[in-house]
């Protein structure tokens, strides 16, 4: 199967005021995508998915705020908390070369320069001045990368797998990771 139709780019984090305004938050901070496009899906937390045309958009403190066509209450709009904002690939102007949708990234088999795999890529963070990929396999430390040329040297699209070269204290053998890390190692 080629790319998916749409893009995963944040989740509805809360209503906003009377009338029906949602607040969203998107994975990326930086993301000016909101603001671009004329419609939206949202896969509620029930797993049902609806299309809505964006009415309004405005920036806000970490997050955007969007008023969506026919949510006209804060009851509505609370009922849309949680659920998964989705864009449409085909509203969107392509990656330029050697860029690429982050929501692509996502679900990609990470393996290292050798072949060897590592797990998935399951999340990607946008914390800093590069995204982190999020790498997880059954019975492995999570694996959090910088998605940059030093440490991603190869992405595969077509093939669905990403080349990583993690940072050199992740190469040891065992699962126990760098020596006198900070502990908190069980996520909590």
């Amino acid at each position: 199967m080629s790319a998916q139709a749409t893009l995963e780019l944040g989740y509805v984090a809360r209503a906003h005021g009377l009338r029906g305004e949602v607040a969203v938050r998107a994975f990326d901070p930086a993301s000016e995508t909101l603001g671009t496009v004329d419609r939206v899906r949202l896969r509620l937390r029930s797993g049902e998915e609806r299309e809505y045309a964006v009415e309004s958009f405005r920036p806000a403190n970490k997050e955007d705020l969007l008023y969506f066509e026919g949510v006209e209450s804060r009851t509505a709009a609370e009922a849309l908390v949680g659920a998964k904002v989705l864009v449409y690939r085909e509203d969107l102007e392509p990656p330029d070369e050697g860029e690429f949708f982050q929501g692509d990234l996502v679900g990609l088999v990470a393996v290292d320069e050798q072949g060897a795999s590592l797990g998935t890529v399951e999340e990607v963070w946008a914390t800093g001045e590069v995204p982190n990929l999020v790498i997880r396999a059954k019975g492995r430390p999570e694996l959090v990368v910088p998605f940059a040329d030093e440490f991603v040297p190869t992405v595969d699209l077509p093939a669905g797998r990403i080349v990583i070269r993690p940072p050199e204290y992740l190469d040891a053998d065992g699962p126990e990771g760098p020596a006198g890390g900070s502990g908190d190692g069980d996520g909590g």
